[in-house]
């Protein structure tokens, strides 16, 4: 477990799977992952039979909250394409329960894991892709120290049309210089 201020990520079990289906099953959280198409329990079932097949450092976190003592599952987050020569990864993560969107939690566990990334796993750099109408997102990326690197022009069809997805990524020593 790796936990922050009010926030913390856990390895995800077998029990996250219907609330994780039901969120992708929500076209507006779909909107700004890579997922198109609606997910059955079935899909949801295989895909986390295959993360055990995966890098260790690839396996996804559940993101919780603190409310009222209670922890709460809001999305989950995760390093993608760990290339451990170059010592980089993706980073990839939603937040599915909508009514905790903008209050800071996507934030704080994109930070957590910036510092899980850097600090443990001894990464260099970390990037991520995000489509250019995800500003949320984007702000969220800047607040956590990503620079704009940048586009692929149109190149994901979005609600009928093409859209740019931006590379934005953070160096170690970036990361470092904020924490200061």
């Amino acid at each position: 477990m790796i936990t922050g201020k009010g926030v913390r990520l856990r390895s995800l079990e077998r029990k996250d799977l219907p609330i994780f289906v039901e969120w992708l099953n929500d076209p507006e959280v779909r909107e700004n992952i890579t997922r198109y198409s609606p997910l059955s329990m079935v899909e949801e079932e295989e895909w986390f039979n295959e993360l055990m097949i995966r890098p260790v450092e690839e396996h996804p976190l559940a993101i919780e909250i603190n409310l009222d003592n209670i922890w709460i599952t809001i999305g989950n987050i995760s390093f993608l394409n760990f290339d451990q020569h170059n010592r980089s990864a993706e980073l990839g993560i939603f937040i599915g329960e909508k009514r905790y969107w903008g209050k800071g939690y996507g934030g704080d566990a994109v930070c957590l894991l910036l510092r899980y990334g850097f600090m443990n796993l001894n990464l260099h750099r970390i990037y991520l892709r995000v489509n250019e109408n995800n500003l949320r997102g984007i702000n969220c990326y800047k607040k956590s120290g990503f620079i704009m690197e940048g586009r692929a022009r149109k190149a994901q069809f979005l609600n009928g049309r093409y859209v740019d997805l931006c590379l934005m990524s953070i160096l170690n020593d970036e990361w470092q210089d904020r924490e200061i």
